[in-house]
């Protein structure tokens, strides 16, 4: 079973705010470079959608309300959307905020079968949060995917194993999972418009054409799927990213925000015992090169440290290097630093500074965690930080990061 709230962030607006009920609402930065979180469906008739800009959004539907969010109160409405997610089955994969894989294997007895058990999960999220859900039920993890879509909104579709091959045959190739606009435009211009065209061809000709990927978004198109549902799922890595009101060249000030961004990332390693050994330093450029969202190039830089750390000072050292050495040399919107190439962190681990160096840092470290857990993120900063306006809020949920009531 897949599923996925309905404009999560929106719908608890709406029922949070009756004043808002049935007007066109979206929850995001309303600036010229602010972002759509999500999207009421009242504003979704207008064409209004998440990660869609704000000033496009408001061209597109001029009477649009916008409200700028409130990631605590989504948090927690989050925990409480999981609480009954879990009573149904104790393997929950979590995808998002709002949206999980629940494996349904063995549970009929319980629960009776796979339609009945998905439509209880609704009616307990309708009568206990007020939240409208659509669910998607079917023999493997995309199958249920694709079906809640189709379910949507605030409804229920079930595939059984016999229509799996009728049910997917007509949808267009964007619709298999892991499949963008890029990789659906080479499958398109490769002459495979449906999952159909996908399922009918034989292996030689796909990799022939498409190489060994061809043949794997075939295997999917035709309805096999071995993935299991996975309940605990390590990250790959951390980051922070800020987008600015306007663009900036200074890189005194991009230091600044490196130098915060970079704190923000280790306080989270340091919470999930984590340590990384690669710095990434991601910048998008203030030019616009082609249309939509995507239209600003994307750069990052990356450095292999010789031992892994959870300190924000090492990994501002780490990252305002690449930004010297080989940073951006034009005016920029967007600035991100983040962590990759992990590994859980040990007594044993040989440190980055010297003993003494280290101990002090990882005191000071744990002091301002505490600070930071009792007062709330941004209580202490550096001397000399100079934050620099976003475009918008951040709507991220962050692994690593405290709930914060």
């Amino acid at each position: 079973m897949h599923a996925d709230m309905d404009a999560f962030y929106a719908s608890v607006e709406q029922r949070d705010h009756p004043e808002f009920r049935g007007k066109p609402l979206a929850v995001g930065g309303s600036s010229a470079r602010g972002v759509v979180a999500a999207a009421s469906y009242e504003a979704r008739q207008f064409g209004v959608h998440s990660a869609m800009p704000s000033f496009e959004a408001r061209r597109k539907c001029p009477d649009l309300v916008f409200v700028k969010g409130n990631m605590p109160l989504y948090n927690r409405e989050s925990r409480r959307v999981f609480e009954i997610f879990k009573e149904f089955s104790p393997l929950v994969e979590r995808l998002s905020l709002d949206e999980a894989f629940i494996d349904l294997t063995g549970t009929e007895r319980l629960l009776g079968d796979p339609a009945t058990a998905g439509e209880n999960l609704r009616r307990r999220i309708h009568s206990e949060l007020g939240l409208p859900v659509s669910v998607g039920i079917g023999p493997i993890k995309m199958v249920a995917k694709i079906a809640s879509q189709v379910a949507k909104p605030d409804g229920l579709k079930w595939v059984k194993e016999g229509d799996v091959r009728s049910f997917l045959d007509p949808l267009p190739v964007s619709r298999i999972w892991g499949v963008g606009p890029v990789s659906a435009e080479r499958l398109d211009t490769a002459g495979f418009h449906t999952l159909g065209d996908l399922a009918r061809t034989s292996d030689k000709v796909l990799r022939g054409q498409l190489g060994d990927w061809g043949v794997e978004v075939a295997q999917l198109a035709r309805g096999e799927d071995i993935r299991d549902v996975e309940p605990y799922r390590d990250a790959v890595s951390y980051g922070e990213e800020h987008t600015f009101a306007k663009d900036i060249a200074d890189h005194r000030l991009l230091e600044s925000m490196i130098r915060t961004h970079a704190e923000s990332v280790a306080r989270r390693l340091r919470r999930d015992g984590i340590r990384a050994r690669t710095v990434v330093l991601k910048w998008k450029e203030g030019r616009r090169t082609a249309p939509g969202p995507r239209g600003y190039p994307l750069r990052s830089r990356r450095v292999t440290l010789p031992d892994p750390v959870d300190d924000g000072q090492a990994i501002a050292m780490a990252a305002c290097d690449l930004l010297r050495r080989s940073g951006p040399t034009v005016p920029i919107r967007l600035i991100g630093v983040g962590c990759t190439n992990l590994e859980v962190a040990t007594v044993s681990q040989v440190q980055l500074f010297s003993e003494g160096t280290t101990q002090r840092r990882k005191n000071l470290n744990q002091t301002i965690d505490r600070i930071e857990d009792r007062y709330g993120h941004g209580t202490l900063t550096r001397a000399g930080e100079k934050i620099v306006k976003r475009a918008g809020l951040s709507m991220q949920v962050k692994r690593g990061e405290k709930d914060r009531e």
